[in-house]
């Protein structure tokens, strides 16, 4: 692809692409270049290095969360909109979580979304900080709960790219973490009564509702106590 013809968005979404597949760690500015047919030099004219790359990833992905408009939905359905869509959205690009703690991520897309759940918080009644607290508290727990999906992804994305086969590496982990577990009266008793078949330590879709409610419940008991 000549240099004339590609778009640095072209680029992002490549990258996109890559870091779905193999993590922050697989992702190289020059292989991109290869991959989408250009010289390494021409990718430099776009992006200054790696680490740009990710950063603009990072806040293109956040674009894909579909907003709810806090003028016409009640604030708790807005917000917990809000949450399953960072949910999924982690889900579906686990390389984020790693990302966010090594790079500064933020652009029009992290932007948007933190616009629209300052409008919810501060709809729903909580002001200036509060507003922004409220809003950081349910982003925390999103990301809390997603961790454990993403960090099982990110391990499958090593095991391919050491050549290691992944059925053969999960069943040692598992044999390793239930060893452990083994070890601990109520970790036993729940290994007794499931059959874990992943590495997920991640609950299940009802244990991230049940904190997303309790997380709702809790701010909206706060806002009764202060009205």
């Amino acid at each position: 692809m000549p240099r004339e013809t590609l778009t640095r968005e072209q680029i992002v979404t490549a990258a996109v692409a890559v870091l779905d597949a193999e993590g922050v760690a697989g992702l190289n500015v020059r292989r991109l270049g290869g991959r989408l047919g250009v010289a390494s030099t021409a990718m430099y004219y776009y992006v200054k290095n790696k680490d740009e790359l990710v950063t603009l990833a990072a806040d293109l992905v956040w674009r894909e969360i579909e907003l709810p408009d806090p003028a016409v939905t009640e604030w708790r359905s807005a917000a917990a909109g809000l949450a399953r869509e960072v949910y999924a959205m982690v889900g579906r690009h686990f390389w984020l979580l790693p990302a966010m703690s090594t790079h500064l991520i933020y652009g029009p897309g992290k932007a948007r979304f933190d616009e629209c759940c300052l409008a919810v918080f501060e709809d729903a009644g909580f002001t200036g900080p509060h507003a922004d607290h409220a809003a950081a508290t349910v982003l925390m727990y999103v990301i809390g709960a997603a961790h454990g999906s993403a960090a099982e992804r990110a391990w499958q994305a090593r095991m391919r790219r050491a050549g290691v086969d992944e059925d053969a590496g999960q069943a040692e982990v598992l044999a390793y973490i239930t060893e452990t577990a083994q070890q601990f009266p109520r970790l036993r008793a729940r290994l007794e009564t499931s059959a874990p078949n992943s590495i997920e330590t991640l609950p299940a879709d009802t244990g991230f509702e049940f904190g997303l409610r309790t997380v709702l419940d809790g701010l909206k008991a706060r806002l009764d106590h202060e009205k």
